[in-house]
Parts: structure tokens; C-alpha cells; sequence
């Protein structure tokens, strides 16, 4: 894999992409699994993608520390682990096919979402029970351990609660870093660290922090609405691409 230029030509690209969403593109790192998932099995580019994800996380939760909904961690949590755990099981049970399908399917699922959601406007503020997001937890634990998309579950049900802008940036940041951190124990329980795919995350790890800082620096200078609408009709067609290679 890591003599493979076909690797390193999506690997770039889809690290990038995933500085620029912690950068503040958010929801641009979407794509980067589904990419890498077209050269190497899932799991494996999603273990190759985790270390980057938690260097990633830590300018974010430094910078957001003290802006956080406690009472969405609180909830949302303790049902990630348990979906990260469903996810685990997932991953473990069955073929690489229907990981591959499970990464398409989601990614058709994600692209949707997102073009849904930028073409309409958020819903008066709203205040659901805790354990609707405890569910929705369970929702981005499974989705984030089988293809680092957790996004979805978690926005709806944190959106309409219309957060002020840094504590929804925060409680953001510390949830994923939360779930990047326990996702680490599934990932070497399915063997996955090894030294090859530490050796290809350590080569991207310069990519992953340059580009977080140029997100950081371009999300205030440039705006991405049209790059935004390209960027989720490419996951819905990667996705296509995906479930299609599994399914036949």
C-alpha cells in the first residue's frame, strides 16, 4: 500500500479535506473516508484516518475548552460508546463487502443530508429530551466507527437546540475528540494498528496539521457555498461507487 501511488493520490487529497473541516469547513471530512475506501479496504483506511482525526482534535478543543453544553455531552456520550460498540461488533462480523456497503450507504446518506439541510432554514429553537439524544449518540457512535461520519446524528438533535455559536463549536469539538479517543480501543481489539497503517498516518500527519491551520486561516477569508454543494454530490457518488463495488 504505501509504494502504491493510487494510495497516496487519494490520501493527500482526502487528508486535506479533513484539516480543512476541523479548520471550520465542517462537514468537508466527510468525503475523506469514502476516498481512501476506494483504494484500501474501509476499516483499514478508517485506522489510518484516526490518529490524524485525534492530532486534529486538539487545537479545536484547546481553543473551544471553555465553550461547552455539558448537558449534550452528558447525553449524547454515553450512547456514542455504545455505538461505537455496534459499530465494533458490525465491523467484526462481516465481510469487507459489507463494510464498503455500509461506507457507500452512509455516504449517499450523508451528501443527501447535507444538500437537504443547506437548502433550508434551521427550525426555531427546540429543547428534545435527553434520551432522544442519547439515541442520536448511539446514531453518531455506530456512524463514526464505521466511516469517521457521526455528523449527521449529532446535528440533529444539537441544531434545533440553536446553541450560541462557540459553545456549539466546543461542545462539537469535545464530542468528537470524546468519540475519536474511544474509538481507539475498537479499532486494536480488530487489529488495525499495525505498523504499516501507523507509518502511513505518521507520513500524513504534516498534510493533516497544515491543513487544519489553512482552515482555520481560509474559513474566515474565502467563501465555500458552491465548493460546499460540489464537495456532497462527490460523496453521493463516491457512495454510489462503493455500494455498487460491494454489491457486485
Amino acid at each position: 500500500m504505501l509504494a502504491d501511488w493510487h494510495f497516496w493520490a487519494l490520501a493527500i487529497p482526502a487528508v486535506i479535506l479533513l484539516g480543512l473541516a476541523k479548520g471550520g469547513f465542517a462537514g468537508m471530512g466527510a468525503l475523506s473516508l469514502p476516498m481512501l475506501a476506494l483504494v484500501t479496504d474501509p476499516v483499514r483506511a478508517a485506522a489510518i484516518m484516526l490518529p490524524l482525526l485525534i492530532v486534529q482534535d486538539v487545537v479545536g478543543v484547546w481553543a473551544f475548552r471553555r465553550s461547552v453544553d455539558w448537558f449534550v455531552l452528558g447525553w449524547m456520550l454515553p450512547g456514542a460508546a455504545l455505538g461505537i460498540l455496534l459499530g465494533y461488533v458490525f465491523a467484526a462480523s462481516v465481510s469487507p463487502d459489507a463494510v464498503m456497503a455500509a461506507v457507500g450507504a452512509i455516504s449517499i446518506l450523508f451528501g443527501a443530508y447535507r444538500l437537504w439541510i443547506e437548502r433550508r432554514e434551521l427550525p426555531e429553537a427546540r429543547n428534545s429530551p435527553g434520551w432522544v439524544g442519547a439515541l442520536a449518540g448511539v446514531a453518531a457512535g455506530f456512524t463514526s466507527q464505521i466511516a469517521h461520519a457521526g455528523g449527521p446524528p449529532f446535528q440533529l438533535w444539537v441544531l434545533p437546540r440553536r446553541l450560541a455559536r462557540d459553545v456549539l463549536v466546543g461542545t462539537t469539538a469535545i464530542f468528537f475528540a470524546v468519540v475519536n479517543w474511544i474509538k481507539v480501543p475498537a479499532y486494536l481489539a480488530l487489529g488495525q494498528f499495525t505498523p504499516a497503517n501507523l507509518l502511513a498516518a505518521a507520513a500524513l500527519v504534516p498534510v493533516a496539521i497544515l491543513s487544519t491551520l489553512s482552515g482555520v486561516w481560509l474559513v474566515r477569508r474565502v467563501s465555500a457555498e458552491h465548493f460546499y454543494g460540489a464537495i456532497y454530490w462527490l460523496m453521493i457518488l463516491v457512495g454510489l461507487k462503493l455500494l455498487w463495488d460491494a454489491l457486485v
